[in-house]
């Protein structure tokens, strides 16, 4: 069996710790993040914004993009570490549900959480993005409730 996690910022330890607990042992674990690419482009445009009309020095989106990257690295080794076993890691930046569809195209299972409305269950507990991965996920998917025991 091939599993995919995909970690995300504010849900990562509820989906590793369903990952841990429902994965069989021999599976072929994966935990994914995604950066958004967007984020940059628009840290970009508003400093050029706040700067007046002269362009401001070229390169803004490096200090940014090393910062994502690290904070992905970072984030992905304590997801392992709490894991308690082997997995292979892939740090992605693109948009990030077709990251994640892309991802699991390989997978048996897609291992994820709730983002929207925890409150109750229904379409909004779906953000706009897991929305959409749920909906094109090509394997099987396993839905996690955050902050649920």
């Amino acid at each position: 069996m091939r599993a995919l996690v995909w970690i995300v910022e504010d849900t990562w330890e509820a989906t590793v710790a369903a990952a841990a607990a429902f994965l069989p042992g021999e599976a072929d674990v994966t935990l994914l993040h995604v950066a958004a690419s967007d984020v940059e482009g628009i840290a970009g445009g508003a400093r050029h914004g706040l700067l007046g009309r002269r362009p401001p020095p070229p390169g803004p989106h490096a200090p940014l993009r090393a910062i994502s990257e690290q904070a992905a690295r970072d984030l992905l080794a304590d997801a392992r570490a709490r894991l308690g076993r082997d997995a292979a890691t892939d740090a992605r930046r693109g948009r990030v549900e077709h990251e994640v569809v892309d991802a699991a195209r390989d997978m048996d299972l897609l291992v994820l959480a709730r983002d929207g409305d925890r409150s109750r269950a229904g379409p909004a507990s779906l953000g706009p993005g897991a929305r959409f991965v749920v909906d094109h996920a090509p394997c099987q998917v396993l839905l996690v409730w955050p902050g649920a025991e």
